[in-house]
């Protein structure tokens, strides 16, 4: 052990000893803020995900109660002579041929499948996943009524059923039949 006994411009002793215990203490400090802040990241991951799982457990039970209320509504129409209020009139802006596309296979995958991941879509349309994402997003923007869920923490897609049955009846998106013979 080297001792000099020289010292800095605030009055700290040289030697290497006394550097290293500085630095010791100084890195031992960092290191318990470095533990703190990980305990506060931790703690608010956790929170973030029981509240997340909570909100897929509500989105469940409310696509649960919606599915039943349609059937009570559909029971009262044939045996009661209910009429049910008019669906929603859409407002769709014009898709793009590429959208038109993304929402045919959807469409298509949706009726197979029910839920549909952004890696379905990207494999049948041969693109990205990321790109069928930003088609998604941009039909959504324009009032495609795409509903998306969350299971075990993975996106998946469905087309509103009010609109799926508006869209076969009335082809809101005018969708040609070239587009359709283009895709398959």
């Amino acid at each position: 052990m080297s001792v000099f006994l020289e010292r800095d411009s605030n009055g700290f002793a040289k030697t290497t000893s006394d550097i290293q215990l500085n630095l010791n203490v100084a890195f031992n400090q960092i290191k318990e803020d470095f533990d703190e802040h990980l305990a506060a990241i931790n703690g608010n991951t956790n929170e973030i995900q029981s509240n997340y799982s909570y909100l897929c457990e509500l989105d469940s039970k409310i696509e649960k109660l919606k599915e039943r209320i349609d059937q009570i509504q559909i029971f009262l129409q044939k045996n009661q002579g209910f009429m049910a209020e008019e669906n929603k009139k859409f407002e769709i802006s014009p898709l793009t041929q590429n959208e038109k596309r993304v929402f045919l296979v959807l469409y298509t995958l949706d009726e197979e499948k029910g839920n549909v991941s952004y890696r379905d879509l990207a494999m049948n349309l041969g693109l990205t996943e990321e790109l069928v994402c930003n088609y998604i997003n941009n039909m959504v923007a324009k009032g495609v009524p795409i509903v998306k869920r969350y299971i075990n923490n993975k996106p998946y897609l469905k087309l509103n059923q009010d609109f799926k049955r508006h869209q076969t009846k009335e082809n809101i998106l005018k969708i040609e039949q070239q587009t359709i013979r283009n895709l398959f």
